[in-house]
């Protein structure tokens, strides 16, 4: 793991008043983007070939006498392949060019969490020691987190032959790489059939089925809790900051769910890859409940990933009919779905900062105040 220590001397050389902020071209850019030029910042997005033109044409920045008047995207660096800008020349351009570099779920998937850890010698704003925690069946993976944060979980089913009431068969997809290869099975024999359907069909491989994690099904709406760590907030002030909440679009899945019943037990099994998100809120009585679930993983992740969370990340939430929160999933960087936020702001953030506050922006605020109190290596890893 790069130490803190290198990545601050490597800041330190940075022109503090020409900082430009960087990301890949996918998940979560634009809302950081967009959040960076509201901010005063220039930004630099990392695309891949063949999905370049949302950035480099259709969001592309205008400036007028140095003032923005259109779109949030002012360069963009196109490569073959998004792995590309591990090179060493890149990263070289990137330190040169002053960038601040923001890492979202694309970055993890695209490139090797080792490499990311060892060899990008690039300042990140936010944990890069807790990216890691993303992958399922890692020794210290959000789960363990969640276990040391005495945080609430669905419960894993160890062996198939124990489903005795509804639950979720959790593994990757076999031929989309980056998405799901879920199904829900009420017991032994559905696990069986389900599980043997989607063999057959390509869906899963033996490999990710024998290491899939089952568990049991919370029945209830789900809201992604969009938080954000300020590690430069003062004394008086609190550091953990609910910004918004968004839910997910679900292919082929939430086609079925309009479906009459008979027609659904009919087709093949839906899938369950995210093709878009929404906006919610909670009702006010359940945010104290919310709050207490962030600061709780905020404490584990300072006591066992120092130094902790900074910045953005998401508890993906369950409630149940009782108003019990489960968290099924963590991202200790800027959600999948803040997008839907951008340039609108969350309702939360919103109301805090009274200004349009997304994901994307605050970040970058918190970028701005860091170069303004000379305190940026207080926000990078």
């Amino acid at each position: 793991m790069i130490g803190l220590d290198e990545i601050r001397e490597l800041s330190g050389e940075y022109d503090k008043k020409r900082i430009k902020v960087g990301v890949l071209a996918s998940h979560s850019a634009l809302d950081a983007a967009d959040g960076a030029v509201e901010e005063g910042f220039k930004t630099i997005l990392y695309c891949q070939k063949g999905r370049e033109r949302t950035y480099e044409t259709y969001f592309k920045a205008k400036r007028e006498d140095g003032n923005l008047v259109r779109g949030c995207v002012d360069e963009c660096i196109v490569y073959d392949k998004f792995n590309m800008l591990m090179a060493e020349k890149e990263q070289e351009k990137m330190r040169d060019k002053n960038v601040l570099f923001i890492p979202n779920r694309s970055f993890t998937s695209y490139i090797p969490l080792n490499k990311i850890e060892d060899d990008f010698k690039v300042p990140l704003v936010g944990s890069r020691n807790l990216l890691r925690t993303e992958e399922r069946g890692e020794t210290r993976d959000y789960y363990w987190m969640l276990e040391q944060a005495g945080l609430p979980f669905p419960e894993r089913i160890k062996d198939p032959k124990d489903i005795n009431e509804l639950c979720i068969v959790k593994l990757h997809h076999a031929k989309k790489k980056l998405e799901r290869g879920f199904f829900t099975v009420n017991g032994p024999t559905e696990y069986h059939n389900k599980s043997q359907e989607l063999l057959r069909n390509g869906v899963i491989t033996e490999d990710a089925l024998s290491s899939a994690r089952i568990e049991r099904y919370i029945i209830g709406p789900v809201f992604n809790l969009d938080f954000f760590y300020n590690p430069l907030a003062e004394k008086n002030e609190a550091a953990v900051e609910l910004l918004g909440i968004d839910w997910r679009f679900e292919t082929s899945l939430d086609g079925y769910v309009r479906l009459p019943a008979k027609q659904q037990w009919d087709l093949s099994l839906p899938e369950y890859t995210v093709c878009g998100h929404n906006s919610a809120t909670l009702r006010e009585s359940l945010l104290e409940r919310a709050f207490e679930l962030a600061e709780k993983w905020v404490a584990a992740a300072a006591k066992h990933y120092k130094p902790g969370i900074i910045g953005a990340f998401c508890l993906q939430t369950c409630v149940d009919k009782d108003l019990n929160f489960y968290i099924y999933d963590v991202a200790p960087r800027i959600g999948g779905g803040t997008n839907v936020h951008m340039n609108v702001g969350h309702a939360y953030g919103n109301a805090l900062y009274h200004a349009n506050m997304s994901t994307g922006r605050r970040t970058a605020r918190m970028i701005r105040e860091a170069v303004e109190q000379d305190s940026i290596e207080d926000i990078i890893t």
